[in-house]
């Protein structure tokens, strides 16, 4: 909100018919300096907003005397300067309306969050009332949003140099620095330090985060939940695929980009079917807001990333909403406020991700059709990519290509990709209706998780096979047959051969 320094009698009328909010608060009359204090903090530490004194709270002008005005004008003073820490400096209105005089108090939003009461208490808005604040969480989020503390460097609790994967670490540093750890003549615990990683010989979220062990063992919330749905709506019970991607950043980066491979449509680049292929939305796209969402989520909130896959869309929601002032539309031309410096700082060498806000601009200039959400009452960020539309097809077509290993992708009679050499074999070996341990014995494989991975999941997402029971993909009595598509690429092939 701009608290700016006038408002007009027609839109203070315009206020008052609106009532109360979250933004706007009437008073009758204010005489204790505690009260007034609290609620000026309250303002101050969201958003800012206007007190209305000499009106009651459902609207109706009541009227200041110059004396009100006068003692007002003390007690606010008072209140701003002596009751709130760190002082504030409110800026006021008198306007004199037919039923009387009205006094505005202009509150901006706090840029050293959190004010706090002269008992110490911290006061924000709750809807058109104000709460005191007791979570640790959201006092820990009032420091951040001032700069005095980072979600990232705050320690973890129960950690040692132990649960650091040093090897990992030894290998980024010295691409990073060009020389050992053991060439700077530090401990290893100083050198984590310098680089702000540690503190008192405890690891800090962003160390755990990028060099974890086991990640998910110590920071069990900073995972992120994928789910492909078959529709265009969250079902907690009908889904086609779903998974946890645990790990380091690095892996939860990696395992969401193969989740989005294998759950979105794929299409040629090229006229022939031995040209690559390449996602239906530009994976540049999907790259830039999947790591934006691991590096500048809030972890201070206990929540996952959800990254959710629908027939229309594909949504990437970050816990905590956008930083003080900034706004989506900031975001599109490189605006960015780093809420985990630590781990920026690191995740530059780590991940395809370039700082500096160009994340937003290089994914919206790959993809025109993205919404930016700053959705604050609920503390989070959506990120929502729309999907080319496609046109309709059969039911047996329709299912995305979701659910593991034994799903059908959608396929317009073409093969849709680079036939590799392993579905190459696995084409040779097909003959009629094949189940999967039938496909693997003839193909004299020993492990199913390297077939389904290797051979199986590219044979269904390029559309040279099919299920004969795609309405239930993981039945006992799955088999699988090549499609026409699947004939004719063997055709050529054995064509090229001769």
């Amino acid at each position: 909100m701009t608290t700016s320094l006038t408002i007009t009698a027609p839109e203070l009328h315009q206020v008052f018919v609106g009532g109360e909010d979250s933004q706007n608060q009437f008073k009758r009359d204010v005489r204790n300096v505690d009260s007034l204090a609290a609620e000026l903090a309250a303002f101050a530490n969201g958003q800012g907003g206007r007190l209305y004194i000499g009106v009651n709270d459902d609207g109706e002008v009541a009227g200041l005397t110059a004396q009100d005005i006068k003692r007002i004008n003390a007690l606010l003073s008072n209140a701003a300067s002596q009751h709130l820490r760190p002082p504030l400096n409110p800026t006021t209105q008198n306007i004199t309306t037919p039923e009387g005089r009205v006094m505005v108090v202009n509150v901006a939003a706090g840029l050293n969050k959190p004010y706090v009461d002269v008992q110490g208490r911290i006061w924000v808005k709750s809807g058109a009332d104000k709460r005191h604040v007791t979570a640790r969480e959201e006092i820990q989020r009032l420091f951040q949003q001032s700069g005095l503390i980072h979600a990232d460097e705050v320690p973890v609790p129960h950690t040692s140099l132990d649960d650091l994967d040093l090897v990992a670490f030894t290998d980024y540093f010295t691409r990073r620095y060009e020389r050992s750890p053991s060439a700077t003549g530090l401990p290893m615990p100083e050198l984590l330090q310098n680089l702000g990683l540690m503190r008192d010989g405890i690891p800090n979220v962003a160390a755990i985060m990028l060099f974890g062990k086991a990640p998910e063992h110590r920071l069990p919330a900073f995972i992120v939940k994928a789910v492909a749905f078959p529709g265009t709506i969250a079902h907690d019970l009908s889904y086609q695929d779903s998974e946890n991607l645990e790990g380091t950043l690095l892996e939860q980066y990696q395992r969401g980009m193969a989740f989005l491979r294998r759950n979105l449509r794929h299409v040629q680049s090229g006229p022939s079917f031995n040209s690559p292929s390449r996602l239906e939305v530009p994976a540049l796209v999907f790259e830039e807001l999947l790591v934006n969402a691991l590096v500048h989520r809030d972890y201070f909130t206990q929540a996952p990333v959800n990254l959710f896959v629908f027939t229309d869309r594909v949504e990437i929601i970050s816990p905590g909403h956008l930083p003080d002032h900034t706004d989506p539309a900031q975001l599109r031309y490189g605006l960015s406020r780093p809420r985990n410096p630590v781990l920026a700082t690191h995740a530059f060498h780590l991940l395809p991700y370039h700082g500096l806000g160009t994340g937003i601009p290089r994914a919206t200039g790959a993809w025109a059709n993205i919404d930016l959400n700053d959705e604050r009452p609920m503390n989070q960020f959506r990120a929502v990519v729309q999907r080319p539309d496609v046109e309709s097809k059969s039911a047996s077509t329709r299912r995305a290509f979701a659910g593991g290993a034994d799903s059908t992708p959608e396929i317009t009679g073409e093969v849709t990709g680079e036939v590799t050499g392993e579905v190459d074999r696995l084409l040779r070996v097909m003959r009629g209706e094949l189940s999967r341990q039938q496909i693997q014995q003839a193909l004299a494989l020993r492990h199913e998780d390297h077939f389904r991975e290797a051979y199986l999941k590219p044979a269904l997402t390029l559309g040279v096979i099919e299920m004969t029971i795609p309405e239930k993909p993981r039945s006992s009595k799955q088999k699988y047959r090549l499609t026409s598509a699947g004939h004719r690429a063997l055709a050529a092939k054995k064509s090229n051969l001769k």
